[in-house]
């Protein structure tokens, strides 16, 4: 049997096109079963920024199938952790949950070159994000 995620995420920006997606992307594959991961935006896209999935694709990462979707009170009072990264005050607020809000560059509009650093910005801060939840768990 399979034991039950040590937490929940859920990573909030704007159009869940880039930042978001990303970092859920990077959490699925770092932590596997450990952390159940979500992600949505407060005006969601019509599609994940083409730039945010070749510059995961450069690091053996597919968020090619991932679909921009709304925010919903529903996700955040499921999620352990609430991420912001640029949603202001568009996301709601309850007891009981951990809020960061994470100061990246929005990769919208940008090419490849401008999103590698955000990227790498956002893989280290999950990287410690992980370490944190399992000291927690």
């Amino acid at each position: 049997m399979t034991p039950p995620p040590l937490a929940s995420v859920l990573f909030v920006c704007v159009h869940n096109a880039g930042r978001s997606q990303m970092a859920a992307g990077f959490l699925a594959h770092l932590a596997g079963d450990r952390v159940e991961v979500r992600s949505a935006g407060s005006l969601p896209g019509d599609r994940v920024n083409p730039a945010a999935v070749e510059a995961m694709a450069e690091v053996g990462i597919d968020i090619s199938a991932a679909t921009p979707k709304v925010l919903t009170s529903e996700a955040v009072q499921a999620s352990d952790y609430v991420i912001t990264m640029g949603c202001g005050d568009a996301c709601p607020v309850f007891p009981g949950k951990r809020y960061l809000d994470w100061a990246l560059d929005d990769p919208a509009g940008q090419g490849v070159d401008a999103v590698r650093p955000i990227r790498d910005a956002i893989r280290a801060r999950i990287e410690a994000l992980i370490a944190e939840i399992e000291r927690e768990g």
